[in-house]
């Protein structure tokens, strides 16, 4: 056991890692990457915190640092502004990489690898599905959804005055619209999960 937490145990690394991350789409030009900073200097995110650090999550999966990396709240944090995508001169596209690393993640806790430390997939899940259904966010579905499966039932229950107020204030609906191309979105849907 490394007694100096910033030592990197090289035998807890996975040099595939970074090839693994090249085969997904949006990860492509990873290893372009010469960490120059420019992501993390155009970052809002990393204004706000300082945790999330694009720059460092690279080097982190170039690295072969796969566990710290997935199992990282701050992979969730990318608010895919596409301001360092912008500015980005090796075309890393960081952006779309945060969504690469992000589906790795979701694949290897499926297969029990690691445990998302974030709630971020599971409201995307809530949000996913409901246009799924509909074709559009009912918003007051995917709020209750992911509140129950974050929060359980007494954190839900912490926010029904507020449910109410927006209701009563008509920001959030009582029934869902659908909307009329929804076989079109099905259609969409089913594309996606074919690939």
């Amino acid at each position: 056991m490394l007694e100096n937490p910033d030592v990197i145990d090289a035998s807890n690394l996975d040099p595939t890692f970074k090839y693994d991350i090249s085969t997904q789409l949006g990860g492509e030009n990873i290893k372009r990457c010469f960490q120059c900073g420019t992501c993390v200097a155009s970052c809002p995110i990393w204004t706000i915190d300082e945790g999330f650090n694009p720059r460092k999550i690279i080097r982190m999966a170039l690295l072969g640092m796969k566990e710290e990396v997935l199992s990282s709240e701050f992979i969730w944090f990318c608010s895919r502004c596409y301001a360092c995508y912008e500015q980005c001169p090796q075309d890393v596209r960081i952006t779309e990489l945060m969504g690469a690393i992000a589906s790795i993640a979701e694949r290897e806790e499926k297969d029990g690898n690691i445990k998302i430390r974030s709630t971020k997939p599971i409201l995307d899940k809530a949000f996913v599905n409901s246009i799924r259904k509909y074709g559009r966010n009912f918003e007051t579905e995917t709020i209750i959804s992911g509140v129950l499966a974050t929060k359980g039932i007494k954190g839900l229950l912490s926010y029904v005055s507020d449910g109410f107020a927006m209701l009563r204030k008509r920001k959030l609906g009582f029934r869902p619209e659908k909307v009329k191309e929804l076989g079109q979105i099905g259609g969409i849907f089913e594309a996606l999960e074919e690939k």
